[in-house]
């Protein structure tokens, strides 16, 4: 019994995150068809996850796409190199791993008790970029989901005094990719709930030994909170970053407030007009 009900709720969970994947690729036009898409595989819950339904999807998608999944050995110490490789070939699919030690540079760039994943983020945002130019991908598929936008979304409001957060879909600065995030839609606690029926070998993300996101773990306690408190907040403020009124907010160059006038003088002139 008990393993006829773990089923169900392993088929729900999936059925859940293919309907949140599918959405957001139709509403953003993430994959079309003829892409190869790069899924950058890091070992963690949300990167499984978005392989996982990616491959699901594209048995069943009206277009034609190809999937090739990637990971970056960075070389911190401790890491399970093998875990990857043989689960990918379990998989039967097209992948590469990319051995690149940046944990040194970054060993040697950062001082000690600081934090080393912003340096860590940009090089492994280079080296993927240049992999997917290589292999001729169309698109570079990242495993953020809802709730990393949303707490993305809050440290730039209150660390970095900005309203931005993380795109579902992004032309990188030199405009040679497209990176793609899938699962923009989908809830983490549904993303942890199938990674665990589904028993991915996670790889944990602090082999390196860096200070975690102090920032970000407070700002995910909130919005925690916020969510036991008021169910339904985090959806709301999703939705809010969907539905933007440039005209209500305080940004000068994205609307144009100083070209605002009154209209008085039409107005009356239309008025007389009635009267006549």
């Amino acid at each position: 019994m008990t393993a006829r009900k773990d089923q169900l709720e392993l088929n729900r969970s999936r059925k859940n995150l293919r309907r949140d994947v599918g959405r957001a690729i139709a509403d953003f036009n993430m994959i079309e068809d003829g892409d190869l898409v790069m899924v950058c595989l890091s070992g963690g819950k949300d990167s499984f996850t978005l392989l996982d339904i990616l491959l699901n999807l594209q048995k069943y998608a009206p277009i034609d796409f190809q999937i090739r999944a990637v990971n970056l050995d960075q070389k911190q110490p401790g890491y399970p190199a093998h875990v990857l490789p043989e689960f990918l070939d379990k998989l039967k699919i097209d992948y590469d791993i990319i051995e690149q030690d940046t944990y040194s540079i970054v060993k040697e760039k950062i001082s000690n008790g600081k934090t080393y994943c912003g340096l860590c983020s940009r090089l492994r945002r280079g080296i993927l970029y240049n992999h997917a130019i290589s292999v001729g991908a169309d698109k570079i598929a990242l495993g953020h989901h809802r709730d990393d936008i949303i707490e993305t979304l809050f440290l730039n409001m209150f660390h970095g005094g900005r309203l931005s957060a993380m795109p579902p879909k992004l032309l990188s600065d030199d405009k040679r990719n497209v990176v793609i995030r899938p699962l923009a839609y989908c809830k983490e606690l549904e993303i942890v709930r199938y990674a665990k029926f589904m028993n991915f070998p996670i790889i944990p993300c602090d082999l390196c030994g860096s200070q975690s996101h102090l920032q970000r773990k407070a700002i995910k306690s909130m919005l925690r909170q916020w969510e036991k408190e008021y169910p339904g907040r985090i959806g709301s403020i999703f939705r809010s970053m969907t539905s933007v009124s440039l005209s209500q907010l305080a940004d000068v160059n994205l609307f144009p407030f100083k070209d605002l006038r009154v209209i008085r003088e039409v107005e009356s002139r239309l008025n007389l007009v009635d009267i006549v």
